[in-house]
């Protein structure tokens, strides 16, 4: 267990949400602008993705045009990824994706962010625990040293979507299934923490029609999620919890990076006066 960190610390939870998780580079950009970083990040899948990005120095706006460069080409980046490049994008997204080992998520990570291939978590700027789930103890499994790379990776793999991760000697798949907001890592830790929940709740108009086998998928795995998000909360909580304004997005709509923005954009300056308030409030 990483021991509590002295004097007066931010502790910062980033859950998972696929595309609805675009929210956290708002959250990264509102620390830039108070000049402050994150003594501790705890990451799930989309929020390891962001928080490791964030923890090995990059800041807000770089991960957001870096975000915005490889989502502008994201069919080339799915074919970089998909283990066979036979089906075009469109029947990918569209068939029924439980083939298994469709795609790579250490190449989709390395397209993004290719620093993660070398880094170790000793390397990091800020403290960083990442969360997968490991599929045969059916627990979460917290990592925070090693490479950096696999451990982002096996945070990401979602059953459906990507390939397992063998990694420390576990099979691992997508830390939302079993900690989807990792707050209660960083609880105890530092004096003030922050959680951001991208997980959305239902949308307020349902669309027509039957959806895909894999938006059936994805979505079920969100419900479970709120749900133990919810219980999770009945117990402790965050010092500040963000919702930003995501319901309305799928989870896999990476394309319409612009528009979550826009929409989650509020969640910047709440999460500003907040902080502001926790810090002059310890101070």
């Amino acid at each position: 267990m990483v021991p509590k960190l002295a004097g007066p610390t931010i502790g910062l939870a980033l859950g998972g949400g696929g595309a609805r998780g675009l929210a956290h580079i708002l959250v990264l950009e509102a620390f830039d602008e108070l000049g402050l970083r994150p003594n501790l990040i705890a990451g799930t899948s989309i929020g390891a993705v962001y928080g490791a990005a964030y923890a090995m120095g990059l800041d807000g706006k770089d991960i957001r045009s870096r975000s915005k460069e490889v989502l502008g080409r994201w069919t080339d980046i799915a074919k970089h990824v998909l283990v066979s490049s036979r089906r075009s994008l469109h029947d990918f997204w569209k068939s029924r994706p439980f083939s298994t080992s469709l795609l790579k998520p250490a190449a989709l990570l390395e397209a993004v962010f290719p620093e993660l291939q070398t880094l170790q978590f000793q390397q990091l700027k800020s403290l960083l625990e990442v969360v997968a789930t490991d599929f045969h103890r059916h627990t979460p499994y917290v990592m925070r040293q090693g490479p950096l790379l696999p451990a982002v990776a096996g945070s990401i793999a979602l059953p459906a979507l990507f390939r397992p991760v063998e990694h420390d000697g576990r099979v691992l798949l997508d830390g939302g299934m079993t900690n989807p907001i990792p707050f209660d890592l960083v609880l105890g830790k530092a004096d003030i923490t922050i959680a951001c929940n991208v997980l959305g709740g239902p949308a307020e108009e349902p669309s027509n029609g039957l959806p895909t086998p894999l938006e059936v998928a994805l979505s079920a795995s969100h419900i479970m999620q709120n749900a133990i998000v919810n219980e999770k909360l009945k117990a402790s909580a965050p010092d500040i919890l963000l919702s930003p304004n995501v319901e309305r997005y799928r989870v896999m709509q990476f394309h319409l990076i612009d528009d979550i923005l826009d929409n989650a954009a509020p969640i910047k300056d709440e999460l500003k006066r907040a902080l502001e308030q926790r810090l002059n409030a310890a101070s």
